[in-house]
């Protein structure tokens, strides 16, 4: 009886982490991907798949995909994902930015794009839908920063049709992205919730272009959603103090139009954007250098009640 006890413990101890190993590629840009003749770089990516502490074999989990930002995962960002497991969810930690040896894209944000990372959190996806014990119909995807303008931009139909991934989000959860795109016929999102969270100090991925973004998308669709927490920097769900980002690109200026073919253009020359060079003169018409990151107590828990209420809501009632 004590053999098959320890048993039990050592088999939950396996199952309760997993490294995932899974194929992607490394678009640069949203065209990269839409093109179908493009061909793209094959890029191993992983990630790390974790459960409940009283994980069973005979359950089949919802699933929460994270996205880390520029910086890369930090606490804050991993209390999220243990909020979600102590809630009976599933959680993977998508580690785009270690599988390509990258430790931060701040103030470049060439290295590791955000195509890329959509690119493999739909790659994640589909790998993660064939896993015994994960429900594939109920899998949602959160982000911070850069993951959040993964979790957002992976509800663009243009981008999820050239992917045409097996399996689709239940939910999207973007947490301080950038939304930076002026409106344009072709930003049509999929019918799967969205909702933001953004602080209203933010001078990295400014709040203001977030309500832009939203207020064009529900021209045509009813589900997206935003709140803005009052006097809260980027940042705000971290416990960090008022830090000055000497090199951080700060995009409150930038509204830039983006094709159908996923073309994101300049904002006086309309030249798409489409390698390091031109992004980054594209860049400099309307970024400036210096961002601030900051925690806010009050807001950090707002945004954690709201988290778990809108993981419970869509994944699990």
């Amino acid at each position: 009886m004590k053999i098959f006890y320890l048993t039990i413990l050592v088999l939950n101890i396996i199952f309760a982490e997993q490294k995932i190993i899974f194929q992607s590629a490394n678009p640069f840009t949203f065209k990269d991907i839409i093109e179908a003749n493009k061909k793209l770089e094959v890029q191993e990516v992983h990630g790390i798949l974790k459960f409940p502490d009283n994980f069973d074999s005979n359950i089949k989990y919802p699933l929460v995909i994270g996205v880390a930002g520029s910086l890369g995962w930090h606490e804050h960002n991993y209390e999220y994902m243990e909020m979600y497991r102590k809630m009976g969810l599933a959680t993977f930690e998508l580690k785009s930015f270690s599988s390509r040896d990258v430790s931060s894209t701040v103030g470049s944000q060439v290295e590791v794009t955000m195509a890329s990372m959509i690119f493999d959190s739909y790659k994640a996806l589909d790998t993660l839908s064939n896993h015994p014990s994960i429900d594939k119909n109920n899998v949602s995807i959160t982000g911070w920063s850069l993951g959040g303008g993964v979790a957002l931009f992976s509800a663009w139909e243009n981008l999820v049709n050239a992917i045409n991934p097996k399996n689709n989000f239940a939910a999207h959860l973007p947490i301080y992205p950038p939304c930076f795109m002026k409106k344009t016929s072709s930003m049509i999102f999929t019918d799967a919730p969205i909702h933001i969270l953004i602080g209203e100090l933010d001078d990295w991925t400014p709040a203001l272009a977030c309500e832009e973004l939203v207020d064009m998308v529900e021209e045509t669709k009813s589900n997206i959603n935003i709140t803005v927490y009052e006097n809260s920097h980027h940042g705000f769900d971290s416990d960090r103090k008022y830090t000055f980002v000497e090199n951080g690109y700060s995009f409150t200026k930038c509204r830039f139009d983006v094709r159908s073919d996923g073309a994101v253009l300049m904002n006086f020359f309309k030249i798409p954007m489409t390698s390091p060079l031109l992004q980054k003169i594209g860049f400099s018409f309307c970024t400036s250098r210096g961002t601030t990151i900051e925690g806010n107590p009050s807001s950090k828990l707002k945004a954690h009640m709201f988290s778990a209420s809108y993981m419970k809501k869509h994944l699990i009632d």
